[in-house]
This record gives C-alpha cells, structure tokens and sequence, in this order.
C-alpha cells in the first residue's frame, strides 16, 4: 500500500509542478497575458508550487522510509512555511475576485482601478500579510513546552496535531488560532461569495456574450475557490480536536487543490490555452531549428 501511495503522490507532485511551472512560463512569456488578472494567475501558480511543495515531498519520502522522523526545527520549518504559502493562496483568491469585480462591474475604469501600482500593491500586501499570519501562527504553537510523546498523528507538522503535544493548557493557543487561521478563511470566503453575488446581479443586463465570457472566467476562479477554502474551514474554525477525516481533508488541500488549478484554469480559460499552444509551436520551432 505504501509503494502505491508513493507512486501515486509522486505523480500528483510531478503534476502540480509540472502544471503550475507551465502556466507560469506561459504567463510571462507571452505579452497579450500581461494584464492584472494573468498577473494574480502567475502568482497563484507560485504560491501552489512552493505550497505544495512545503508537505509533499517529505510525505512522498515517507512512504519509503521505515522511520518517519522530523527534528523540531525542520517541524517548526515546515508549519511556517505551510501556513505562509497557504495563507498567500487565500490573499491572492481573494484579490482575484476583487480584479474580476472590478473588470465586469467597472469596466470603462478598469484600467485605473487595476493600474501597475495597485497591483503590485495587493499583490505585496498578500504576501506580508500572509508573512505576518504565518509567524503568529508557529510562533504561539512552539513557544508550547512539549511532553515526552514525539509522535505527531498527522502526515506533516500541522497546529493541532502538534498541539496535542503539549504540555500546558492549550485553551488561549486554541482560541487565536481559531482567530488567525479560522476567520482568516472564513472572512475571505464570504466576501469572495459576495463579490460573485454583486458580479451576477451586474451581468443581468449584459449581452449573452459578454455573460458567457464573464461566467466562464468566474466560474473558474469560484470553482478553485470552493476546492481550497471548504476544506480549511473545516480544519481551522474550530477547536484543537482531530478526526479520522483531517487526513483525508488535508491530503485535498495540499496535493489535490494544487494539481487541479491549472487544469481548472487552462481547460476553462481560452485565453491561456491560446498562449499554451502559440508557446507550444514556439518550443516546436526553435527545436527543428
């Protein structure tokens, strides 16, 4: 079973990085992608590499491994960096829908809303913000003494698998994490369904072409949406507990999330498929030369 899993997470990462990295190379590359929204797509194509990338692969060499350590300091690495990719995705979904809020409710201002500035703004913002969420985050879990039980019930080093080893009272932890992580997701999540409510109430007096093009982009960004920020609400608003199906949640939001985003985007998106096949020839003919 082990061997399987390993093959097929392996996979999976090859995907993610292959998928993202493309998407990127794509975005960059080609000069008709270099507006705001194509700009957030390449940031969220980087944030899914490093993020995946913070508990894949030492999950992927466990499954090979007879002993499946961690120090604490690669334990400690390892959750702050999840948590700052991971709350990086949450910023820049977030941004994305307010970049598609603005391009269909305001289009005639688009350009001065969504200027160069603004977006390096929201898009530097997300990153500190999520620096900050991050050092908190690991901060207050490992400021914790710990007892003498080492073994973490969970396949990476999350905060309240780690908690559980503990030994202090957890409760005020528990509560801020609940506020840092928890209303982090939710907050964001309810103003990107909101900002979708305000999006469909302002294309009921568009053409059906225009409502197409608007729904085919926002359904794809709402469907990536759905994917990442379900699950961490699950995990994260509530108290320290743990259930048989964290694992199973988590192993979604970290590998699963993350493999489907490009294909989301690139299957949904026609604009991105164009850039892919005019890269692609262009790959193709420097090749034959």
């Amino acid at each position: 079973m082990q061997l399987m899993f390993f093959a097929l997470f392996l996979w999976v990462y090859i995907v993610i990085m292959v998928g993202n990295f493309l998407i990127l190379l794509t975005v960059f590359s080609d000069p008709r992608l270099h507006t705001p929204m194509y700009f957030f797509l390449g940031n969220l194509s980087f944030v899914d590499i490093a993020y995946s990338s913070a508990t894949a692969p030492k999950m992927i060499a466990d499954f090979v491994s007879e002993k499946k350590r961690i120090s604490y300091w690669g334990c400690a690495t390892q959750m702050f960096t999840f948590h700052f990719f991971g709350c990086a995705e949450i910023f820049v979904l977030t941004v994305m829908a307010f970049d598609r809020y603005a391009a269909i409710c305001h289009p005639l201002r688009y350009t001065t809303i969504m200027s160069v500035n603004v977006c390096t703004t929201l898009a530097s913002a997300s990153w500190l913000g999520a620096l900050g969420h991050s050092f908190v985050q690991t901060l207050l879990t490992f400021q914790l003494p710990f007892c003498s039980a080492q073994t973490i019930d969970h396949y990476f080093c999350d905060v309240h698998p780690v908690l559980k080893l503990a030994c202090a009272d957890t409760t005020l932890v528990n509560m801020l994490v609940i506020a840092n992580s928890g209303l982090i997701s939710l907050g964001c999540f309810v103003i990107l369904l909101a900002s979708y409510i305000v999006i469909l109430f302002s294309l009921r007096k568009r053409s059906a072409e225009s409502q197409r093009k608007a729904l085919s982009t926002c359904g794809s960004h709402l469907t990536v949406v759905t994917f990442f920020f379900v699950p961490c609400i699950f995990i994260y608003l509530r108290p320290s507990t743990t259930f048989p199906l964290d694992k199973a949640v988590s192993v979604f939001y970290t590998t699963i999330t993350p493999m489907l985003n490009p294909l989301i985007y690139t299957l949904r998106n026609e604009d991105v498929k164009n850039a892919t096949k005019r890269l692609w020839n262009l790959l193709v003919s420097l090749k034959e030369k």
